[in-house]
């Protein structure tokens, strides 16, 4: 049963990443089920291996929120790291280059686009690291400042490498630069009421700030193109009614976690 919980949390998370990145997405790039389902079936291959190497009994409520946010913090992770570094695409069809670029020059050398990768990865990786160190000894809990702290880790780093990558060409904004610092410290705190790792509550804080980001810029703002399209016509209006049939979906996730977790929390 725990399997099948943790498979099933792996779905709903990269469900939920393909439908909002679907739903902004596809008026400008068309639909294809292989692009729609990728990030479903890297959060179904993520849970289970996240959730053994965490020991998160994905049978409790409280293990099956952890395991939604951290996973679909991986997701994003491992995605955008292939996206950025990895993948050769055609980027003139974007306003924002999302290969890795400075100041929308985009590198062609495939080995230095993955060495700078490995260097935002070894960033991640030190900051995971420094929260392991202020992880307070079993038994006892840290204070509240240093909580918040490690739970906005991950916007924080969110934050940087969004304001690297999008500021020089949109310009900077100080609004859009620490929502995620200040959202991912809400929920890592959220987190921390239901574990006292510092690694999971610093991942699940940034999983559900960009859950949450997202779902607010796709579907508060449905008819303001992604940064990454600004200004670029819609190539494929017929998306803007098919879209529509994926709501249903990504509303239910949404309920179905959000009870998940009031149900942790009580």
């Amino acid at each position: 049963m725990s399997l099948v919980n943790e498979l099933l949390v792996g779905m709903a998370a990269g469900a939920h990443i393909s439908t909002w990145g679907m739903y902004k997405d596809s008026i400008h790039e068309g639909f294809t089920v292989p692009r729609y389902l990728r990030s479903t079936f890297v959060g179904l291959v993520w849970a289970p291996i996240i959730a053994h190497l965490a020991d998160l009994d994905a049978t409790t409520a409280g293990g099956m929120a952890l395991l939604f946010g951290v996973t679909y913090a991986a997701e994003r992770a491992t995605t955008e790291f292939w996206k950025t570094f990895i993948r050769d695409e055609d980027q003139s069809k974007y306003f924002i280059p999302m290969q890795f670029h400075v100041f929308g020059h985009v590198p062609r050398n495939r080995l230095t686009r993955l060495t700078v990768g490995l260097g935002y990865v070894g960033v991640a990786c030190v900051a995971l690291w420094a929260a392991t160190r202020l992880q307070p000894p079993p038994g006892t809990e840290g204070p509240l400042w240093q909580v918040l702290l490690v739970a906005s880790v991950g916007g924080w780093y969110s934050a940087c490498g969004g304001a690297f990558k999008d500021a020089p060409i949109e310009g900077f904004e100080w609004f859009k630069f620490f929502r995620s610092p200040v959202s991912a410290m809400l929920y890592g705190f959220l987190a921390s009421q239901l574990t006292s790792s510092y690694v999971l509550i610093a991942l699940a804080g940034i999983g559900y700030t960009v859950a949450t980001l997202e779902s607010y810029k796709t579907f508060f703002f449905p008819s303001k193109p992604r940064g990454k399209f600004a200004g670029k016509p819609i190539t494929h209006p017929e998306m803007l009614a098919t879209r529509q049939k994926f709501v249903p979906l990504y509303a239910a996730i949404w309920v179905g976690i959000a009870t998940v977790f009031i149900l942790a929390l009580t």
